[in-house]
């Protein structure tokens, strides 16, 4: 127990490896944004520089030269503040090229530390009126896939990306279950799961001590970023010691909240600034339940 009157343990910075817009909350900008407001020190490496996400409309894409981000990967990599890092994240990918470079790091990180976790959203594509497709090229998805997810200690695909990674049909809490245990991961974090209520999404975590969903109304029309959020969140909540159920509600409490004030207010992106306490401590209620596997595994 700690002593009156004794700091709190500083938290540890987290490493955001992913990409960079100029306005707006989605991505790095989101992540940073409540990472930092959650009190951890963020490093923070843009694999590409966008006006605006893409759904915004055309924009111009600066991606940094191969090389260049590879220097800047290794410069971190052989640097002694790397042992301050406590904990990496990586989402959407520049290039294929870059998930190499992004492998060495995180090797480098868990070299010093084995304990350090490692959570990587695959972004890479989503569904859509066709169904679903992926929105990077399959060079960069298959790079994400071969390179990064077997390092990874949390992965957090939605229901489309699950099913990409895996070759499997998501059409149910059970498919997606399955699949996620496919993927050998120790926490396999599904956003935007099949729900079993109507109306209904659904964050479904396979981890070690068994599954659990935490389900929650669904809102038309969510702008982009709560995937993003989703991990950040997920994450800093484990890294507070928080248990995996009490992790997953609490974040999807903070999600659900933020996009319902922002689409309340007309915004198309998310209001991180104004509405930033729903980021640190939402009052929506989630409810969660665990899942049981038998017919999973089947």
């Amino acid at each position: 127990m700690m002593q009156p009157g004794a700091p709190e343990p500083q938290k540890k910075p987290i490493l955001v490896i992913t990409s960079q817009v100029v306005r707006g909350g989605i991505s790095g900008r989101g992540q940073v944004f409540s990472l930092e407001r959650g009190g951890h020190e963020v490093w923070f490496l843009p694999t590409i520089l966008l006006p605006w996400h893409p759904g915004q409309g055309k924009g111009t894409r600066i991606v940094p030269a191969a090389e260049g981000f590879s220097s800047i990967a290794a410069d971190l990599a052989g640097s002694p503040k790397l042992a301050e890092v406590g904990a990496v994240i990586s989402g959407y990918l520049g290039d294929p090229e870059q998930a190499a470079a992004i492998a060495g790091l995180v090797k480098a990180v868990k070299a010093i530390n084995p304990e350090t976790p490692f959570l990587c959203d695959p972004v890479m594509g989503d569904h859509d009126d066709d169904g679903g497709a992926l929105y990077v090229p399959k060079a960069t998805a298959q790079a994400i896939r071969d390179e990064l997810v077997p390092l990874a200690d949390i992965v957090t695909p939605n229901s489309f990306e699950l099913g990409w990674l895996t070759g499997r049909e998501i059409t149910s809490e059970m498919q997606a279950l399955a699949a996620a245990r496919t993927l050998g991961n120790a926490r396999v974090l599904v956003t935007s799961s099949p729900a079993l209520r109507r109306n209904a999404i659904a964050n479904l975590l396979a981890g070690p001590r068994g599954a659990v969903a935490a389900e929650h109304s669904a809102i038309a029309d969510p702008p982009n970023g709560t995937g993003d959020l989703m991990a950040a969140l997920f994450l800093s909540n484990l890294m507070a010691g928080l248990d995996d159920e009490e992790a997953l509600k609490r974040a999807s409490a903070s999600v659900f909240e933020l996009v319902a004030r922002s689409v309340r207010k007309g915004a198309d992106e998310l209001l991180f600034a104004e509405e930033q306490q729903s980021v640190v401590r939402a009052m929506a209620m989630v409810t969660s339940r665990r899942v049981l596997e038998t017919k999973a595994r089947a």
